[in-house]
């Protein structure tokens, strides 16, 4: 897998994604399973600083978005390919490794840019 992310302002979501270099419009597993690894390692360190209260909710996959630019690729031994127009990624394990690499990779990267980390929480909060 190969990921490239970046956060600017308040620019709408841009994310594009590949599977086996064949783009997917539609999405798939492998953008779910970085969704869900952003929105994980982002509520974790917001959690761990304190800077979401007990109570407050997670940060869910889907205000993870705002102002993210990102390419996410994947290279699967067997894709299976869903949608009418096959545009759409539906190996089911890929979206388990990309959430735990993406969680991993992201948590270590906002713990060594924090004053990054917090500007990018005030933003999608």
């Amino acid at each position: 897998m190969e990921i490239a992310r970046r956060w600017r302002g308040s620019e709408p979501e841009r994310i594009r994604s590949f599977a086996n270099s064949q783009p997917t419009p539609g999405g798939g597993t492998h953008l779910l399973g970085f969704r869900d690894g952003m929105a994980a390692a982002l509520t974790g360190y917001a959690r761990e600083r304190r800077l979401l209260a007990s109570t407050d909710p997670d940060i869910g996959a889907d205000r993870i978005g705002r102002g993210l630019t990102a390419v996410v690729s994947v290279k699967v031994k067997y894709p299976q390919f869903e949608g009418c127009t096959r545009d759409a990624l539906g190996n089911a394990h890929v979206r388990g490794y990309l959430r735990q690499a993406v969680q991993n990779r992201l948590a270590d990267w906002l713990a060594a840019n924090p004053q990054q980390a917090t500007e990018i929480l005030d933003q999608i909060r």
